[in-house]
């Protein structure tokens, strides 16, 4: 039963979002009450959990079996984007669903000089904030405001060049 509930709110998620996400509606679909739910969720959010419990273990998974078999790190990137293209909803209730706002990507187009630029730029500071505020960082020793300047760094530099 706890199987089909997260089958239906991955269904929900990828129609309409995480927001979206009722266990009522779930209920419907299944032809039970929504409270019926609540003996197998205490809560909308203790589904969200396990929701989000499951794609992490889904994409470890994935890039495990994928370095087991030898892929090095440039393959590993390309698993990981894959399995981030094949379950979207999964990859952004992980990484969180960015609401995009063209304001900031054009003043970076203008700070840097170019689109290609401002992407990298983003992506490079998104990549690292992201891991940070996620707690990925805890107990390494690595200076993130060192690690943001140098990696800013070096894309101004190889831009020079």
């Amino acid at each position: 039963m706890r199987d089909e509930v997260k089958q239906h709110a991955w269904t929900q998620i990828a129609e309409a979002g995480v927001s979206a996400l009722s266990l009522n509606a779930i209920g419907k679909q299944m032809g039970v009450s929504g409270p019926a739910l609540y003996r197998y969720f205490e809560s909308r959010d203790e589904l969200i959990t396990e929701l989000i419990r499951d794609a992490y273990s889904n994409l470890a998974d994935t890039v495990r079996s994928a370095y087991d078999g030898g892929a090095d790190v440039v393959a590993l990137a390309q698993v990981i984007r894959t399995w981030a293209l094949a379950n979207p909803q999964r990859y952004l209730l992980i990484y969180g669903t960015p609401v995009p706002d063209d304001t900031i990507m054009s003043v970076l187009v203008d700070a840097t000089g170019g689109s290609d630029r401002a992407v990298s730029f983003l992506t490079r500071l998104h990549g690292i904030l992201s891991l940070e505020l996620a707690g990925y960082f805890a107990g390494t020793d690595v200076d993130l405001a060192r690690l943001v300047e140098s990696e800013i760094s070096e894309l101004v530099s190889s831009d020079r060049s």
